[in-house]
């Protein structure tokens, strides 16, 4: 078994949630397994790998391990629990195991908990605060040995290195040129992927690409999110030669079903409170512009009354917030660039959103022109004083919901979704709706305003996710396997982008990889009889209904 070199240990490691170390001494490093991404599913693949004996590197480049699951998102996306086994049910049940200690619940009685995620009987729970999240999955690290490094992926044309169709390392921006023999692309926006040249999808395919009836553009589905009463979009209204206001795109939304590149909105999940002692007030950002948020405040006075928000509660009164109502936190239109954007721009785009959500926050609880029962509901909050304490209370991680796709080998699409087309080589479960938010915000016939791209179509029942739609085109990558931004389609994906799914095909890839490397196999040739084995001996759920 291969370990870690003694090189390793001149790299200054940072812990979980701590900011990038100073420049690192070493310049090398070798591993059987390069995991970059340290997300939910980058840290589940870590410790799958090392628990098969593999040296892994896990390359954590956001400075925050955990992912979207560590920084808000504490509602749990999944549709039916049952799908979720393995290392990502291990995670959750590990926090069930907390959440039963009494003293864990400091600010309320666990019998006075009236939200979902934490219902009796069950060995897991759904729910929970970000710092715990967090001591979790430190907690699963520790415990594998593993010690996240910041690193991010050079993505200069010399980033990464190849021979053939095989990826022999990867450089970090601090110079550090990871060898592996096996690499797994965790992020978010699919990075390591493009780099190595693998093909992939940014934006809405047509629906006539896959026989689809819910990809492409969307305005007769998006019919939720959406403005209740007739909005004007013109700076002055009624008059089109004014300009529209900001956010209001020129021109008509596409044709139906049609291609784009656009993606769907992105925000931050916060994490609020209404305990007083434990509460931040909503800030006015520098910057802050009230022509941003004209729309919001016409729609108040079309009659909309509201609260455009969705906190769904966490323990210790803690929320999740998310999106909800026509003008919310999704910030639509703003975030088109971001996927294949350079760090810099990245960087600005994650900046810009949280001036946008602040100023959005500090509008529904100052301006007068917000109906008072709005303005109180907002007043009674405020950002969970013991949480993100690093960050000014504020999420450090913006909600990429989609970034880049592979086109690998085989493509999810709404027909998996829906069960008409079954594949035989399942390593995991999708079971949430097929969840497009909206992607545009556009002028309709009538001269009214309308958001576009919302789609929210139930799944009949838990669905396979093929293995080969982890694998690259064989031309493209040998060694590379994609859990996250998977090989799917726009709406397929808005099922499969779950943080727990994330996790079970982290798991997956993980396992397969290590056949792959015993073997000497390319990733395309991981034989799926051995492979379905070995999965379920690691507790996964493949068919459905689940039999464990």
């Amino acid at each position: 078994m291969k370990l870690l070199t003694s090189l390793v240990a001149t790299l200054l490691f940072s812990m979980v949630g701590v900011a990038q170390a100073t420049e690192p001494v070493a310049r090398a490093l070798r591993v059987d397994v390069c995991v970059l991404g340290a997300t939910s599913a980058g840290v589940v693949t870590a410790i799958e790998c090392k628990a098969r004996g593999l040296s892994v590197a896990l390359l954590d480049c956001d400075g925050w391990v955990g992912g979207l699951t560590t920084s808000g998102l504490g509602a749990t996306d999944v549709g039916n629990k049952d799908a979720i086994g393995g290392r990502a049910r291990e995670f959750y049940r590990r926090l069930r195991v907390h959440y039963d200690r009494p003293e864990a619940w400091t600010r309320e009685r666990r019998q006075d908990f009236k939200s979902r995620g934490h219902e009796p009987g069950s060995d897991a729970a759904w729910t929970f605060e970000p710092s715990q999240a967090q001591a979790t999955f430190a907690a699963m690290l520790a415990d594998a040995q593993i010690t996240p490094m910041v690193a991010r992926l050079d993505r200069s044309a010399t980033g990464v290195a190849k021979e053939g169709a095989r990826i022999m390392s990867l450089r970090t921006e601090s110079g550090i040129v990871c060898h592996a023999r096996l690499f797994v692309d965790c992020t978010y926006e699919g990075d390591l992927l493009a780099a190595a040249g693998c093909e992939f999808e940014v934006g809405r395919e047509a629906n006539a690409r896959y026989g689809e009836t819910l990809n492409g553009v969307q305005t007769k589905n998006a019919d939720k999110h959406q403005f209740a009463a007739p909005v004007d979009p013109y700076v002055v209204p009624g008059d089109p030669a004014s300009g529209l206001l900001p956010g209001v795109m020129a021109g008509g939304p596409g044709v139906e079903g049609s291609a784009d590149a656009r993606v769907q909105a992105y925000c931050f999940r916060l994490c609020t409170t209404d305990v007083t002692e434990n509460r931040v007030a909503w800030r006015r950002p520098e910057g802050y512009d009230a022509r941003e948020y004209e729309l919001l405040l016409r729609h108040f006075e079309a009659g909309s009354t509201l609260a455009p928000w969705h906190p769904v509660g966490m323990p210790n009164r803690k929320t999740d917030t998310n999106n909800n109502g026509a003008f919310s936190t999704d910030w639509i239109g703003a975030n088109y660039d971001y996927p294949a954007a350079d760090y810099a721009t990245r960087a600005w785009i994650v900046k810009e959103h949280r001036r946008y959500q602040e100023g959005l926050l500090w509008t529904l609880a100052n301006d007068p022109r917000v109906p008072e029962k709005v303005r109180a509901e907002f007043n009674r909050y405020g950002l969970a004083k013991d949480e993100f304490t690093a960050h000014g209370h504020w999420p450090p991680l913006l909600y990429v919901r989609e970034g880049r796709r592979l086109v690998g080998e085989h493509v999810v699409t709404e027909h998996h979704c829906i069960g008409t087309k079954v594949e035989a080589d399942p390593v995991g479960m999708g079971a949430y709706a097929m969840d497009s938010h909206n992607v545009q915000r556009h002028v309709d016939a009538k001269g009214h305003v309308r958001n576009e791209g919302d789609v929210q179509v139930r799944v009949p029942a838990p669905f396979g996710i093929s293995y080969r739609a982890l694998v690259p085109q064989r031309s493209h990558a040998t060694n590379l396997l994609v859990p996250v931004c998977c090989s799917a389609s726009h709406i397929a994906y808005g099922s499969i982008r779950m943080e727990p799914v994330f996790m079970v095909l982290g798991q997956s890839a993980a396992i397969a990889g290590a056949l792959a490397l015993q073997r000497d196999l390319a990733v395309q040739d991981v034989p799926y009889a051995e492979l379905r084995s070995l999965l379920l001996s690691a507790g996964q759920v493949l068919t459905w209904p689940a039999r464990r």
